[in-house]
């Protein structure tokens, strides 16, 4: 009874996209044409939110919210945040099939997972019309987990709020949140978990958090991995994430460990910021 049934695994960032630059650089474009030159930090902070909500987040940073007060001698609205939506969807949409590739480690271990009988679920900071063009390209690619829900099916409640889990956990027939292990690569992924009950996991090494391509990470020295590698897991653990894991080749022993962990009478939120220490590829 002890076991994993489903493992929950966000998109861009976690399964395809390395280092989730798909919304980054249309969120900078836009501020950009409006007047506002914001950093590419500033950018990735709120990512893994519902689109619209990560601009009004945006709009919300002192110093991104001053930027705007001079531009235009007024606080924004929310009419400036549906403005700046109507620019950003359209753009997102016509590259967003460049950005479907699966990360590393992903179909290796989503084969192995079910071998093992788990249900893998998803969810996301997109809309459904984002994912009708991620989702074919990806399965086209190889990734194509047994269900997705996006926010648009929870009222466009999305992350941090939990229903998008819920959901996945009703469709896939899991039958309790501890059960149930999500995997994200923002912060905003671990407070959905957080707030679902389930066991919550960053993933470093491609994640928005550590804001790399494939080609950047790769060019680091020793030194300069261990380093972004520790960042980025600190800044999980800060978070609240029960586990951090460095790529997901890592995730299929963690979810023996939690199994462990389990029948020892252990449930999510019990062991924060606990590791799984593996070399640096």
């Amino acid at each position: 009874m002890n076991r994993i049934e489903g493992v929950i695994l966000d998109w861009a960032g976690t399964a395809v996209d390395f280092g989730c630059f798909a919304p980054v650089n249309v969120f900078i474009d836009i501020f950009h044409n409006a007047g506002i030159e914001v950093t590419m930090a500033e950018a990735r902070e709120p990512m893994g939110m519902l689109k619209i909500d990560h601009i009004r987040a945006m709009l919300s940073k002192p110093r991104i919210a001053n930027l705007w007060k001079e531009q235009y001698g007024r606080e924004f609205t929310e009419a400036d945040v549906v403005q700046l939506y109507a620019e950003f969807e359209p753009a997102l949409l016509a590259s967003l099939s460049e950005y479907t590739t699966p990360i590393p480690e992903v179909l290796e271990t989503v084969q192995v997972l079910r071998e093992r009988s788990i249900k893998i679920g998803s969810t996301t900071g997109y809309t459904k019309i984002m994912m009708d063009i991620v989702v074919p390209n990806a399965k086209a690619k190889g990734y194509s987990p047994d269900h997705l829900v996006t926010p648009d099916e929870t009222d466009s409640f999305g992350r941090p709020y939990p229903y998008m889990i819920y959901r996945n956990m009703e469709e896939l027939k899991l039958t309790a949140s501890w059960k149930v292990i999500k995997v994200g690569d923002t912060t905003s992924d671990i407070k959905e978990a957080l707030n679902a009950g389930v066991w919550s996991v960053g993933v470093v090494i491609g994640s928005s958090e550590m804001g790399l391509t494939q080609e950047e990470f790769t060019a680091l020295t020793d030194e300069e991995k261990e380093q972004s590698i520790y960042t980025t897991k600190q800044r999980f653990i800060e978070n609240g994430a029960d586990f951090v894991i460095e790529t997901m080749g890592e995730l299929p022993g963690l979810i023996e460990r939690v199994e462990e962990l389990m029948e020892a009478g252990r449930r999510p939120g019990s062991c924060v910021g606990v590791e799984v220490e593996t070399p640096i590829a």
